[in-house]
């Protein structure tokens, strides 16, 4: 099975955070075979760009995002990517107690990519489900850094998993 290169981000919040995507972000989703985005988009033009830049795209809606967005992608999105059954969401709920509340509600699934706290996370679950939150690529509230995450899923396995800190932006 070929090995599948994925740019994971989530809480993009363009225009009201930042005009546009960093360009390390923009290059991130050009050389990855999958997109995931774990919602809260905030204009609809952002959606129609990375998809047409992206080979593939898994996404879902967030709580900013509006009417149109909830009439294109679905509160949770199921895919399989190099063997591995991925569930995106935005909301994951608390983080007390998370990776036990979303072992139950994504039984069947390897890993789950979700956003909204804006707060990087990567954990696993006692049943072996993998949370991934890639933080945002442009408003870090309370972290050091905007961030987003790459991965590559292949065999069933999901390997090479980086946070990667972006720069401050120009004011």
């Amino acid at each position: 099975m070929k090995a599948q290169r994925l740019a994971i981000i989530a809480d993009t919040h363009v225009p009201q955070r930042a005009r546009q995507l960093p360009a390390q972000v923009w290059e991130a989703v050009e050389a990855a075979d999958v997109v995931v985005h774990a919602g809260d988009w905030v204009d609809v033009a952002l959606l129609d760009e990375i998809e047409t830049r992206a080979r593939r795209l898994i996404a879902v809606y967030g709580n900013n995002d509006g009417p149109e967005f909830r009439a294109r992608l679905p509160e949770v999105a199921r895919a399989i990517v190099g063997g591995i059954r991925m569930a995106v969401i935005h909301e994951t709920g608390a983080a007390t107690g998370r990776e036990a509340r979303c072992a139950r509600m994504f039984p069947d699934d390897d890993v789950l990519v979700f956003g909204h706290s804006h707060i990087p996370w990567d954990t696993i679950a006692p049943t072996g489900l993998r949370l991934l939150n890639p933080g945002s690529p442009t408003d870090r509230r309370r972290q050091p850094h905007c961030t987003y995450l790459t991965a590559v899923a292949v065999d069933g396995r999901l390997e090479d998993v980086v946070l990667h800190r972006l720069p401050p932006r120009s004011t």
